[in-house]
């Protein structure tokens, strides 16, 4: 390994104005500089960034805590923070929770043992008003900031979000513009508040064109490809005589679109349906999906704007951002009834 030393003896100065060379301290002549500079990148100098902690007692590196990189969510507002923390000299540590509380506790304890300067962290949502782990993280006054809606159990932190109940009170309008009044809602987890937002604009946007929510239209459906196909089956099973269905993900919405299609059901000409998200592979589903594009890379440019004025001592107000619809081939007008 090259130490400094070994840079001083070449470019035939001290081992302090190496040192300062390296750090970019002032008082050292520009010649000096980058005859140094270019002694180290030649011998292939790297910088012991542990001791370089030690002295600055920062380390910069930054965690971030989420259910899983194969939820296609995460990976644009990983690519913001990722690309924004390049910029500035931070190193990302990337940590799952599988969406389970337990594994959630053990990533953040190790993200705390690793001394990181802050974290990003989408939470496991449970009903419970208080999680130890985060009590934890606000005791030692680590910087944090909620990739999605504070919850009770962590509505100490800053939060960045979309403006779901907005986004999805204009899903359910689209629907009944285009005449469909029996809309089923293939809910997402209960214990989600982005869930609840999207369920809540459903409601408020049949009240307010006086339609009558039916309960049996309602289905509990998580938020994966497979939760939605389940869901499917329970639809249809249950011959609700929905014409159009509002799912509260993307992943959902064509896990059920692909079971009724398999089983001979056309989307949107039987069956419109809208999901939520945007992902990538809606638009490229065997029917293209009307869906509510999430702001994604600008939520994760949000929260490291966020996470840099906490950094500086600063304490930034929660952003929520809104979304909008994108109308595909999945939803269409109510047909009319046929005339005997």
């Amino acid at each position: 390994m090259v130490r400094l030393k070994d840079i001083a003896l070449r470019a035939g100065v001290s081992v302090m104005t190496v040192s300062k060379v390296l750090r970019d301290a002032p008082d050292i002549s520009v010649a000096t500089k980058a005859r140094v500079k270019i002694l180290a990148t030649q011998m292939g100098y790297v910088p012991d960034s542990a001791a370089q902690s030690l002295r600055s007692r920062t380390t910069h590196f930054l965690g971030v805590v989420i259910p899983s990189i194969t939820n296609p969510l995460f990976a644009r507002v990983l690519l913001a923070i990722e690309e924004r923390a390049h910029e500035l000299g931070y190193e990302i540590i990337l940590a799952h929770t599988l969406n389970l509380e337990e594994r959630e506790t053990t990533c953040i304890q190790r993200l705390m043992a690793r001394r990181v300067d802050g974290m990003f962290i989408s939470p496991v949502y449970r009903m419970r008003p208080d999680a130890p782990v985060y009590q934890a993280l606000q005791a030692r006054g680590i910087p944090v900031v909620i990739l999605g809606h504070g919850a009770p159990f962590c509505r100490q932190f800053v939060s960045v979000e979309t403006d779901d109940l907005i986004a999805s009170y204009a899903a359910t309008r689209h629907l009944l513009q285009l005449g469909h009044t029996k809309i089923a809602f293939f809910a997402g987890p209960q214990a989600a508040p982005w869930s609840q937002e999207r369920f809540e604009g459903y409601r408020r946007a049949l009240r307010e064109s006086n339609v009558e929510m039916d309960d049996r239209l309602v289905f509990q459906a998580g938020s994966s490809i497979e939760d939605g196909a389940k869901a499917a089956l329970q639809f249809m099973n249950e011959s609700t005589q929905a014409t159009a269905i509002q799912a509260a993900t993307d992943l959902v919405a064509i896990g059920c679109a692909n079971t009724f299609l398999n089983q001979g059901i056309k989307i949107p000409q039987d069956l419109s349906i809208i999901g939520f998200g945007n992902v990538l592979t809606s638009e490229y589903f065997r029917v293209p999906l009307t869906t509510v594009r999430q702001p994604k890379f600008r939520l994760g440019a949000a929260a490291m704007d966020s996470m840099l004025k906490l950094l500086r001592g600063e304490r930034p107000e929660s952003k929520r951002l809104k979304a909008e619809i994108v109308i595909r081939e999945s939803t269409a007008p109510l047909p009319a009834p046929s005339v005997a």
